[in-house]
């Protein structure tokens, strides 16, 4: 080979060899960046595990420990169910339990996946959710009350009436999910999609993400104070995506498709406070939630200001309403 043309080689073999420096200068550094985020998260978990302050009282179901909460010494009980993937319902539902206690007694349920409670190794269907929902009534010895429940609790709230209705006075859903939105917006979570949301979990970038800034945590705008939305957000970081909740996520379409030939009873006083303002794609969203209580003989449909999550905002204006409806229909 001429001496010009190995001048020539090495000048074009100079950048090739650049460029996969630099890919694995940027490589390493990744590999070290998640490292890291790893190691502070295990490092996080266990410090929190001594600053997570208990609440509520433990009932035995199925042989493990489900976590309730009771507040207020009302005659009439409500029953609070949380929606999917809610961290810590005993806290989440701070707003709506100071704004029922006065009046009801008031009594959160944490499903097995959540808050406090242990984790469970069946299947988190429809079926199992509601009889261990029950099963912890039982045992606190409570035999009528008022089903309230948020998100996916309308979905297991329909089950849950048609199972018990001598034990159910009257329903109210929170912003509530109902049988027939598979149809509008896609409800299946694919083994690939959970694995993503696992590794995201357990790496601790989702602990990270919330560190970036206010754009990222979802409890920035919780008007809340901020001790308890602290404890909110260990929870966050050890609950949010456990085995329980990803096993729940991944049974979300065929526990909605079991509830399609559900109604509620007709006799049974039916009201949904619903989000007014649903991104497109949701436009039946009222509609809906007027379909399901068209053949009721009390119901109403309030559509509120608020996003999903209302029971945090909207909380004294949801309790106001709600005790005028339960007055009307006495």
């Amino acid at each position: 080979m001429k001496p010009k043309e190995e001048v020539m080689k090495k000048r074009r073999g100079k950048p090739l060899t650049m460029i996969l420096k630099s890919l694995g200068v940027i490589a390493i550094a990744i590999v070290l960046f998640l490292a890291i985020v790893f190691i502070v998260n295990v490092i996080c978990n266990k410090s929190e595990q001594g600053k997570i302050k208990p609440y509520g009282q433990s009932v035995t179901v199925d042989g493990k420990n489900m976590n309730v909460l009771i507040q207020g010494k009302g005659e009439e009980t409500v029953v609070l169910l949380p929606g999917l993937g809610t961290p810590a319902p005993g806290l989440d539902f701070k707003s709506l339990i100071e704004e029922l206690s006065p009046f009801y007694k008031v009594v959160v349920i944490e499903p097995f996946g959540y808050g406090l409670s242990d984790l469970s190794e069946k299947e988190r269907s429809t079926e199992n959710i509601v009889s261990e929902i029950h099963e912890a009534l039982q045992q606190l010895n409570i035999d009528r009350y008022i089903l309230m429940g948020h998100s996916i609790a309308g979905i297991y709230g329909l089950d849950y009436v048609n199972k018990y209705p001598n034990e159910v006075s009257a329903f109210v859903g929170l912003d509530t999910s109902y049988p027939t939105m598979g149809s509008m917006v896609s409800l299946k979570v694919t083994s690939s999609q959970l694995a993503i949301i696992k590794l995201g979990y357990k790496s601790g970038l989702l602990r990270f993400s919330l560190k970036l800034g206010t754009d990222l945590d979802p409890l920035a705008t919780v008007p809340y104070d901020d001790e308890t939305k602290e404890q909110m957000r260990m929870f966050m970081n050890t609950n949010s995506y456990n085995p329980n909740i990803l096993n729940e996520m991944k049974n979300m379409d065929s526990n909605v498709v079991a509830a399609q030939n559900l109604t509620f009873p007709k006799n049974l006083p039916v009201m949904f406070f619903v989000d007014a303002n649903k991104p497109e794609g949701y436009d039946q969203w009222i509609p809906e939630h007027e379909a399901q209580v068209k053949d009721s003989v009390h119901a109403k449909v309030m559509p509120m200001e608020g996003g999903h999550s209302l029971h945090r905002t909207e909380a004294k204006e949801i309790v106001e309403n709600f005790r005028g409806f339960m007055h009307e229909i006495k």
